[in-house]
């Protein structure tokens, strides 16, 4: 049997990136996925994707800055799906940003993003979770940048670090709900969105991702299809009575010095 045979998974930013690998990931293992994404048309292709795969599929849109519009982007796939087993957090911001150059805005779309967005998915399917008297299981994408992240990460990283806490207190608040809750802190990841801005902000060429890996342990840069396959692990139950974790997906060491 699949690893999520028969379960209802919702995966914010599912349109691209790491959210859009959980998303074929989570349907290749047998669930019913639920995707959001800002624009229809990313979303049009990823489900019309899916169910070509054979899963059953969804798209809905929604803005994670809207909390209005996230407690109805969860009433639709319960609407749809009769539920929500699973919640992956994947949408995010990396827009850059130091201590001395962040704005209020920019520091405020980077908690509404990566923090208020995954609290108030987790408190709408947490809800219908309880409603139901049934386990479920969270997955926040997180960051390694909350240790702390270079300078140009500020505001991200001050709200991923928010998120691990989030995490912990969630996790802890429903252990006796069986519903687990886990946070899967990624390094530098191959992505659309990272090639984009490392070619706004970094003045990046073609190749860049090549030559940056050069320099990693692995020799590459982190695989979305790889994180997906840890993502899903979680979500399973496979992965058993593990609640609270906040695990590093990295190959860098945090702590460890040459």
């Amino acid at each position: 049997m699949s690893l999520l045979t028969d379960k209802v998974v919702l995966v914010s930013g599912g349109t691209q990136g790491v959210g859009a690998a959980v998303a074929r990931a989570a349907a290749r293992e047998g669930a019913a996925v639920a995707v959001t994404g800002r624009r229809p048309e990313p979303g049009k292709v990823i489900v019309a994707e899916l169910e070509a795969s054979g899963a059953e599929a969804r798209f809905v849109r929604c803005d994670v800055t809207d909390v209005d519009a996230v407690r109805a982007c969860v009433s639709e796939v319960v609407e749809a799906f009769g539920r929500v087993d699973g919640l992956v957090n994947a949408a995010g911001l990396v827009d850059r940003g130091t201590l001395l150059d962040t704005t209020p805005e920019l520091f405020d779309r980077h908690v509404a993003i990566n923090l208020r967005g995954p609290f108030f998915l987790m408190q709408a399917v947490v809800a219908d979770m309880l409603r139901r008297g049934a386990p479920g299981s969270i997955v926040n994408i997180g960051s390694t940048s909350a240790h702390g992240g270079q300078p140009f990460l500020a505001p991200y990283a001050a709200a991923k670090a928010g998120l691990a806490g989030l995490t912990r207190n969630v996790a802890h608040a429903h252990r006796f709900d069986r519903i687990r809750v886990n946070d899967l802190n990624i390094g530098w990841t191959a992505t659309e969105g990272e090639d984009a801005i490392q070619r706004d902000a970094h003045g990046a060429t073609d190749g860049w991702a090549q030559r940056a890996g050069e320099d990693l342990p692995m020799g590459r840069l982190g695989d979305p299809d790889e994180i997906a396959d840890m993502v899903v692990f979680l979500l399973s139950d496979r992965s058993g009575v593990v609640t609270g974790s906040v695990i590093d997906w990295d190959q860098n060491v945090l702590g460890g010095l040459d």
